[in-house]
């Protein structure tokens, strides 16, 4: 076998080898992608971030290893063509990046361990992410009694806490992007309908006053007196108080909260429940999984009766 088709059996080997949904990263722009499939001369790649795909060639791959037997390659000097083609010569073993640059070893022990490779838990997208934080919600609420949280021991609720927070973090960052559509396609005072409800142009005006110069100088035009709108500057008496011996309670009324913070969130724990999930409906079939799908059929015929309604 030559040292090409080595070469090409190893990027085919590793590539089939990469766990379903981890996504590589180009070295120098840092753009997410996934191997999709391959065949006798390419590999073919998608960019999480615009949905292109493109092919990686088999001789492509030879020329760059080719030189980098030479010499390294910097990073930073990387065309945007090549950079997942060096990505992926840095999933074998002789290949590997030093001192910022793409390297050969002829020693396996020295490369290997790609710098480039994201797992499939933090390489999901944001809708991706959304949908598994509800999906973990909603399993948890089927399995317990949310109402009376009270009722719950502690690791529960702190579970039910957490992935509250999580959906609604991520729900909030996803309708910015909704929204961002949506305006792009309502017009002033316009309203859109959709299944589950409607939307409204609507316009809010936030003041923001000018600079002290500005304003002070409109006042003075029209005989204003500055008194009037001059007080205390929160942020000059934060500074007095820290370098004079003023008590903050003789110039703040002291107001303290209690809340709960959520301080740390175990994304492993979460993805590997996650496909514990997905392999129970996999595995349903015959007539459990043919009753689902009729409840799940007979669930949408009422939401339609009832917004038709």
């Amino acid at each position: 076998m030559s040292t090409s088709d080595t070469l090409w059996e190893a990027i085919r080997d590793r590539c089939d080898a990469l766990e379903p949904g981890t996504a590589l990263l180009t070295p120098l722009s840092d753009r997410p992608f996934r191997t999709l499939d391959g065949d006798h001369d390419r590999v073919r790649i998608r960019f999480d971030d615009s949905g292109e795909e493109r092919d990686c060639w088999r001789d492509q791959f030879a020329v760059l290893a080719d030189r980098l037997q030479e010499t390294s390659l910097a990073i930073a000097d990387l065309p945007p063509g090549v950079e997942p083609y060096a990505t992926i010569l840095t999933l074998l073993a002789d290949y590997d990046v030093a001192d910022d640059a793409i390297a050969h070893f002829p020693d396996p022990e020295e490369g290997g361990g790609t710098p480039f490779l994201v797992s499939p838990a933090e390489a999901r997208t944001r809708p991706e992410r959304l949908h598994d934080e509800a999906l973990l919600l909603a399993d948890l609420v089927d399995r317990l009694d949310p109402a009376d949280p009270a009722a719950l021991d502690t690791e529960t609720l702190t579970d039910l806490y957490v992935l509250l927070s999580d959906v609604q973090h991520e729900s909030d960052r996803f309708r910015q992007t909704a929204r961002e559509s949506l305006l792009a396609r309502l017009g002033p005072g316009q309203s859109l309908h959709g299944r589950y409800g409607s939307v409204h142009h609507t316009t809010r005006e936030r003041r923001q006053s000018k600079d002290d110069e500005t304003v002070l100088g409109a006042l003075d035009e029209r005989g204003i007196p500055r008194e009037w709108v001059l007080g205390v500057d929160s942020d000059k008496l934060d500074v007095v108080l820290a370098v004079t011996d003023l008590d903050e309670t003789d110039v703040y009324d002291v107001e303290e909260q209690v809340y709960v913070q959520k301080t740390d969130v175990d994304e492993e724990e979460k993805y590997t429940r996650l496909q514990g999930l997905a392999d129970r409906i996999d595995e349903l079939a015959g007539d459990e999984g043919e009753a689902l799908r009729e409840d799940l059929i007979d669930l949408e015929d009422r939401l339609d009766e009832a917004l038709s309604a």
